[in-house]
């Protein structure tokens, strides 16, 4: 019995089931774009499926990410406890994980129309890439941006059938916004990334690394205000930006000084920055009214 928990515990921690920041900064954007696209409070089932699918998604890329890293992890003082670098499980039981959550998020998206189910799969694609990236892309950290923002067109593909322009914007918000927190986060391992070859952006950005960061967040906060007044949202939508963008201001505090700690904190900081932006949305889009929708 203990052979089994100890094994359960490492396919937990394989998929990151113990971190769940990594759930919310890919559910994030995802909500904004269900509420958005919407026009508020989804069905019931829609958003379960989503946020079932997003948590399923998180948990094969973590698995794939595992896999082609375990010998980066093992030498990466952050990372080398984790189940694969440290030999507690073996590289086909990552693999074996990674295609069980992806086949089983495949079976939810069937559950939606042509348009999701083909986006799908354009998804796993730039999901599967994402871990080879940093082997020669000067900043995977904008892969990631589209990984984790490929949650906005499923979701307008799911309620509208199409792909407007604003979900293409919101898509490129979130790629800014990605950029910036991946960096607080790459930032940590920075000495051990550049030991061992891996390429980040914190490496890329250099010594311009916090600058580049606060520009990010000031990019992705002015391309969201641009798409509220290009769609002309409410009061509510603006003022969950200003309060997501006065988080990103306080990130400068614990990153100017370039800690592992203060980096690592600020990163996690932004599991608050998101939900700011969705609190906003949310109030935008009278939420008593479209409750109404669950209980017709």
């Amino acid at each position: 019995m203990n052979r089994v928990l100890a094994r359960v515990d490492a396919y937990e921690k394989l998929m990151r089931l113990h971190r769940p920041i990594g759930i919310l900064l890919l559910l994030w954007p995802t909500l904004w774009a269900l509420w958005l696209a919407g026009h508020g409070v989804p069905r019931p089932v829609v958003l379960l499926l989503f946020v079932v699918g997003t948590v399923l998604m998180r948990s094969a890329g973590c698995a794939l990410n595992d896999y082609a890293d375990s010998e980066f992890d093992a030498q990466v003082e952050r990372t080398r406890e984790r189940p694969l670098a440290a030999g507690l499980i073996q590289p086909w039981e990552a693999l074996a994980v990674a295609v069980a959550c992806a086949l089983l998020a495949f079976a939810i998206v069937l559950r939606f129309n042509e348009l999701t189910v083909k986006l799908s799969f354009a998804a796993l694609a730039v999901a599967a890439v994402y871990p080879f990236l940093k082997r020669f892309f000067w900043m995977p950290q904008a892969w990631l941006g589209i990984a984790f923002g490929f949650g906005i067109p499923m979701a307008y593909a799911a309620l509208q059938n199409a792909i407007p322009g604003v979900a293409w914007a919101l898509l490129a918000a979130n790629v800014f916004w990605t950029i910036a927190y991946d960096t607080e986060y790459a930032m940590v391992d920075r000495d051990d990334d550049a030991r061992i070859g891996i390429r980040t952006s914190a490496i890329f950005f250099g010594r311009r690394d916090v600058a580049a960061v606060m520009g990010c967040y000031a990019l992705f906060i002015a391309t969201m205000a641009a798409i509220g007044a290009w769609q002309r949202y409410g009061p509510f939508y603006f003022a969950g930006l200003g309060l997501a963008f006065a988080i990103c201001l306080a990130h400068y505090r614990w990153i100017r000084g370039r800690t592992r700690e203060g980096c690592f904190k600020a990163f996690l900081g932004n599991n608050w920055v998101g939900a700011a932006v969705f609190l906003g949305i949310v109030l935008d889009n009278r939420p008593w009214q479209s409750l109404q929708r669950w209980f017709p």
